[in-house]
Parts: structure tokens; sequence; C-alpha cells
């Protein structure tokens, strides 16, 4: 990980106030089931920030933030939320094009300022949660609230199922 995105990541998240703290991790271990089993987090403490890409129109992106123990409902909610006919999981080249980042370390944090963010509401409802944290080699345990100060975030109950 550069320094200049660590940085980016952990300014970004103390201009949001954010309650957090930085986990090292080992990058081959990145992957949210893999890292939840070594670094002994619960699953259901750990959520993924999945980017989306559209395909009709093309060209259009956004963030959602779901609990690992969830899955996205893409082809109704996420479809809608982006104002879209057709969307998918946008590919590991997409999503570092779009975010800067790589799959497996993507960030609410620090995340592009035209890149919108929808967060299931259900994330909100743990003291904490583990995020990834701009890189394969970094998380961030945060205190879930940060997701109501972030600018372009959008709590969205019913996201994920």
């Amino acid at each position: 990980m550069t320094a200049e995105l660590r940085s980016a990541v952990t300014d970004a998240l103390a201009d949001a106030n954010a309650d957090f703290s930085v986990m090292e991790c080992d990058p081959n271990l990145a992957d949210t089931a893999a890292f939840c089993e070594h670094y002994g987090v619960p699953l259901d403490q750990s959520a993924n920030a999945i980017v989306l890409a559209s395909k009709r129109p093309a060209g259009v992106h956004a963030m959602f933030l779901v609990l690992a123990t969830t899955r996205l409902d893409v082809n109704r909610m996420a479809r809608q939320l982006m104002d879209v006919k057709k969307v998918s999981f946008a590919s590991s080249e997409v999503t570092s094009e779009v975010t800067g980042m790589v799959v497996g370390g993507v960030t609410p944090f620090s995340r592009p300022a035209d890149l919108p963010l929808f967060v299931d509401a259900a994330v909100l409802g743990h003291e904490w949660v583990i995020v990834g944290g701009g890189s394969r080699d970094m998380k961030i345990k945060v205190d879930p609230d940060v997701f109501t100060r972030l600018s372009g975030t959008t709590v969205v109950e019913g996201l994920a199922t």
C-alpha cells in the first residue's frame, strides 16, 4: 500500500470524526472469510465494500456496503438506486480504475467524491464493523455511525438480504 493511500484513508476517517483503529493483515488473508477466520473476527462484524458498474447505460458506478453475512440486492435495489436498466459487479480492473484500490481492500474512506456510497442500514446495528483499509494489507475497525456522516452516502433499509 502506498503511504499516500494509507494517509488518505486515515485522514478521511479523522475528518469524519470516526472512532476507529487500523488492523494490519497478511495480504493473502484479505478476503473476508479468510480474514475473519484467521484473525478471529466474527463474520457478522465484517462489512464488504462492493463496486457495481452499469451495463445499460454504461459508465455509471456506485459503491455499496453490506454485512458479509448478507447479499446485496443487485438486480432490484442497487439497480434502482443507480437509476440504470442493467448492472453487474465491477471487474477487478474497473474497481481499481474507479476507486484506486484493489479488490480485498476497497474502503468507503477516501473513495472518489463522485462515487456514491449506499450503506445497508443493518451495518449501523453493530457496535463496530471491519471494513477494507484501501489495500489488501490493512483493515479498519470502525464505529459504523461514521457512515451517517460521510459525504455522498445514503443509508438504505433492505439493501441486502
